[in-house]
């Protein structure tokens, strides 16, 4: 890499969720995941923004990073596929803040957007939001169940209007995880909602994204529609099980 793609990779390092969401976690793998996560910290005190992990392991996480600097996420609103009734979808909710989460990932009801029914994704999102309190929301649309550009845009709009701090590709899942053309309408219906009310809201791709020139393209996408300052915590995520290493040892070779 050049010096521009070695600066640019330092960025996304620091805007990594390093994810650890597999059948077979445990107490015992979460810690040691958090402890090898804090590890790969750079020469310069950078670390990946957050950890991502199972609700049942948010007291395990927020434990182990501890003073770290990196933050919690947890999954809920029935990941990954969203079919419960809403009093459970927002208790999960609820109950992973009460945990110490910093962050959590809701999956909207697929099925009901693709039955035209907005409304009630927006009544969905809206109690999750209002469970979630003071911290980050973000609102994964699982793009891959919406056969068209329009029903991103519409899932990525409601997701935004009620109160999303970021939208997000996928579960990681499902059929497919983050795609490009996805990403692209995701972003363009941001930018549209931020020049129009003047609020940061944050794009999050996951699924799939296992390689550091995967991770860029991503990064360059996002800087052609939001700018080059996009590129921070703040605003802009890439959820990724394995992409930590890679870049890490890019970045302290």
């Amino acid at each position: 890499m050049d010096s521009e793609q070695l600066a640019l990779a330092r960025r996304v390092f620091s805007c990594i969720d390093n994810t650890s969401l597999a059948s077979t976690d445990s107490k015992s793998s979460i810690e040691a995941f958090c402890r090898r996560t804090k590890a790969m910290t750079l020469a310069d005190g950078t670390t990946v923004a957050a950890v991502c992990v199972y609700p049942r392991f948010v007291d395990v996480a927020v434990r182990e990073l501890a003073g770290s600097g990196i933050r919690v996420a947890t999954v809920a609103g029935a990941f990954p596929h969203g079919q419960l009734p809403l009093e459970l979808k927002v208790d999960e909710v609820r109950r992973a803040v009460d945990e110490g989460a910093d962050e959590v990932d809701i999956v909207i009801n697929r099925g009901l957007l693709l039955e035209g029914r907005e409304k009630e994704v927006f009544n969905e999102v809206e109690a999750m939001r209002h469970a979630c309190r003071d911290r980050v929301l973000k609102v994964i649309l699982e793009i891959c169940d919406l056969p068209s550009p329009i029903l991103v845009e519409h899932a990525s709009r409601v997701a935004i209007e009620a109160g999303a701090d970021f939208i997000k590709t996928s579960t990681g899942k499902g059929t497919s995880g983050a795609t490009l053309e996805g990403a692209e309408e995701m972003l363009i219906t941001i930018n549209d909602y931020v020049k129009i009310c003047k609020k940061e809201v944050g794009f999050k791709a996951a699924g799939g994204i296992r390689k550091p020139e995967e991770a860029l393209e991503y990064a360059r996408l996002a800087q052609k529609i939001m700018g080059e300052q996009y590129i921070k915590k703040e605003t802009f995520r890439i959820g990724a099980s394995s992409l930590m290493e890679g870049l890490f040892s890019i970045l302290t070779f």
